[in-house]
């Protein structure tokens, strides 16, 4: 698959996807660039802003599997694997698959689950793999996890760790409509249900062409540089405990390639990194002290491209 034929793809889904979602076009451009970098997405934000409607509205665009699973506090590591039961007509043990074995998984509300099974997310995040009861299973390709979380509500809930933070590709806060957003929203929603008439405009082999495709954009070895001084700024900084891992920069490595895709170019420029830092690299941060808040990490990350000389441009490029 071209470069130009993914860009293509990415601007179908989102059209689709904008006939059920109002006004969320940026937000829903981050989960395309998340599914093409065979990224996961965590989406936070007060409830009713969207979170699951749009997680929906990208899986009823695409024909793939989907499964939903609401987390709480009594929910097992072995409700998302699956577990072995006996079957009595066979005389053998069989194994039943959890919602772990699809290509799009939906996490309603995350942190409501207790660390241990959060920490089942783990494996399947970066491995695309399963381990229950000693085997080893593969997961569909592709696949992607969009969880939700509500960042108000305290009681009952149980903060994602660092370790289960730099899993995710993107955080993204979906935001408050505007009022014409607001009044389109009600309109579009007052007599019918737009998701159940939504048509899927893309394949799996599609998505997967598209994840093998995008690696072909050029990087120079200056850009490179320009990401990897952002990531060891967060390091060095005394309000910030912990910086962005290796895996993070890598992580802004792969958004930056496919947000140049996406912008029609074959090339990655300091625009493309100054969009993708802080859905990338804000969620990795841990900030000391009184100031620690999500909010605050976008800060940081903002404040640090600011202060970082951006490249010129240069001629010979390297993957």
């Amino acid at each position: 698959m071209s470069l130009e034929s993914v860009k293509l793809l990415a601007e179908k889904v989102q059209a689709n996807i904008s006939k059920v979602v109002v006004g969320k076009e940026a937000v829903a451009e981050l989960l395309l660039i998340g599914l093409i970098t065979s990224g996961h997405v965590l989406l936070e934000d007060v409830p009713g802003t969207g979170k699951t409607l749009l997680a929906k509205s990208l899986a009823g665009s695409l024909k793939l599997s989907f499964k939903r699973i609401q987390f709480t506090p009594d929910l097992l590591p072995s409700d998302l694997s699956g577990i072995h039961f006996y079957n009595q007509k066979q005389g053998d043990f069989e194994f039943r698959p959890g919602p772990l074995f699809t290509n799009l998984l939906l996490a309603d509300e995350i942190n409501r689950a207790t660390p241990r099974t959060q920490s089942s997310l783990l494996e399947c995040m970066e491995e695309r793999q399963v381990s229950i009861d000693g085997e080893t299973k593969r997961l569909a390709a592709p696949f992607m996890v969009i969880a939700t979380q509500n960042p108000v509500e305290h009681q009952g809930t149980f903060p994602l760790p660092e370790a289960q933070l730099d899993r995710f590709l993107f955080k993204i806060r979906m935001g408050y409509p505007t009022t014409e957003e607001g009044l389109q929203l009600l309109k579009r929603f007052k007599s019918d249900d737009p998701l159940e008439a939504l048509a899927p405009v893309a394949d799996a082999d599609t998505i997967i062409q598209a994840q093998r495709a995008y690696p072909s954009v050029k990087v120079t070895d200056d850009m490179l540089l320009y990401m990897l001084q952002i990531v060891e700024r967060t390091r060095s900084r005394e309000d910030v405990a912990m910086g962005v891992s290796p895996r993070g920069s890598q992580a802004l490595l792969r958004a930056c390639q496919v947000h140049a895709v996406l912008r029609g170019r074959d090339f990655v420029t300091p625009d493309d990194v100054k969009a993708m830092a802080v859905p990338t690299l804000a969620h990795r941060l841990a900030i000391r002290g009184m100031q620690r808040s999500p909010l605050q990490a976008e800060r940081v990350i903002e404040d640090i491209v600011k202060q970082i000389a951006v490249p010129a441009e240069s001629g010979i490029a390297v993957r």
